[in-house]
């Protein structure tokens, strides 16, 4: 199985940008397909971006979508989620989740992963 440990969030004000990292260990990084995840307070768990196991092909949320990246760095297993104009509804608990995967799948549903970090939380003040 292959742990995952996030990094990076914290209090920050609406319009500023914040990178998360998500530092994976144990199985092969490359056999697995990635994603963000995030939950804001009484809310459901909801999807922010999918990356690949190859070739780096990506999904986002509508909410996101123009705003935040996902990429993946092989070599330093890290996966990452670069978050600009960040406004207050986008404060939650963010997750990283992995699946192993084949070809170029990403999955955006929460009960597709098999892995998840403990969460980072992000608060955006207005």
């Amino acid at each position: 199985q292959v742990q995952l440990v996030e990094s990076g969030g914290g209090l920050v004000q609406a319009g500023v940008s914040l990178r998360l990292s998500c530092a994976a260990s144990g199985r092969t990084f490359s056999d697995y397909a990635m994603g963000w995840l995030r939950q804001a307070p009484e809310k459901d768990r909801e999807f922010v971006a999918a990356i690949s196991r190859s070739a780096g092909f990506t999904n986002y949320a509508d909410s996101v979508k123009g705003r935040f990246t996902i990429s993946r760095d092989s070599a330093k297993n890290t996966v990452y989620l670069q978050m600009n104009s960040l406004k207050p509804e986008d404060t939650a608990v963010y997750y990283c989740a992995a699946r192993p995967s084949i070809g170029y799948g990403r999955y955006t549903d929460a009960h597709q992963y098999d892995y998840w970090g403990p969460g980072t939380q992000v608060t955006v003040s207005s």
